[in-house]
């Protein structure tokens, strides 16, 4: 007899609500841009990230990092000072994390943001 685990079993994927939100910041175009996905079982007021994505367009240093605060405390930061890979003329990417039910578990209304070296503007979403 083998034992099925709980996250390969038919019914696992329906306790879950995966969500992915975006923004973009600044005056012109996405300077930064930001997606990410989040998860939680249902009714539970934890929010997992499993990934944060972080673009932008434009001139610039492509060296970002994401940033997180929970309700109540101060910005902390989430992922280290990442090179953005260039995907076509000005526009460069970089993510941090793997999608699935993985990753650090932060409360309902915990904010993410990136942020990239040399651009005050921050783009951020809110986990709900």
């Amino acid at each position: 007899m083998s034992a099925v685990p709980a996250a390969a079993a038919p019914t696992a994927a329906g306790r879950y609500v995966d969500t992915r939100v975006n923004a973009c910041a600044g005056s012109s175009g996405c300077r930064p841009g930001i997606v990410v996905h989040h998860w939680h079982k249902r009714g539970s007021a934890s929010r997992g990230v499993g990934w944060v994505y972080a673009s932008r367009d434009g001139r610039g240093d492509g060296i970002a990092r994401w940033l997180v605060k929970k309700p109540g405390d101060a910005w902390k930061t989430g992922g280290k000072w990442k090179r953005a890979g260039r995907v076509g003329g000005d526009f460069v990417e970089t993510s941090w994390g793997r999608d699935g039910h993985t990753g650090p578990i932060y409360p309902r209304g915990t904010r993410v943001c990136v942020q990239f070296q040399g651009l005050a503007a921050k783009a951020c979403v809110t986990l709900r």
